[in-house]
């Protein structure tokens, strides 16, 4: 019975993080007024990410992701700016070292 239970929750928890994996971006090529997002609009959007997110909560039309972007570019910016936003590895190591 064991057994059948741990199997159950494994098959469960793979078909979670199954169901996370992103789609394709079928926005990225399209033309946008304004142009593709790049590497310093993916920056600011790490930054904001608090903000953004508070707003995506009561408004539908925001998002915290632009998928207008051009990539690879946007995507570093973002994640530079989320780890700034949020701290990081680093403060959680150092408080850990100091112990």
């Amino acid at each position: 019975m064991r057994k059948a239970f741990s199997f159950i929750l494994v098959a469960l928890f793979v078909l979670l993080l199954a169901g996370c994996a992103p789609g394709p971006n079928t926005a990225m090529s399209t033309p946008v007024p304004n142009g593709e997002a790049g590497f310093l609009l993916g920056l600011w959007h790490g930054l904001i990410v608090w903000v953004t997110f508070i707003v995506s909560l009561f408004n539908d039309q925001v998002s915290i992701y632009e998928v207008h972007n051009n990539g690879g570019w946007y995507n570093f910016g973002y994640i530079l700016g989320l780890g700034s936003a949020l701290g990081g590895t680093a403060t959680a190591s150092s408080r850990s070292n100091k112990d």
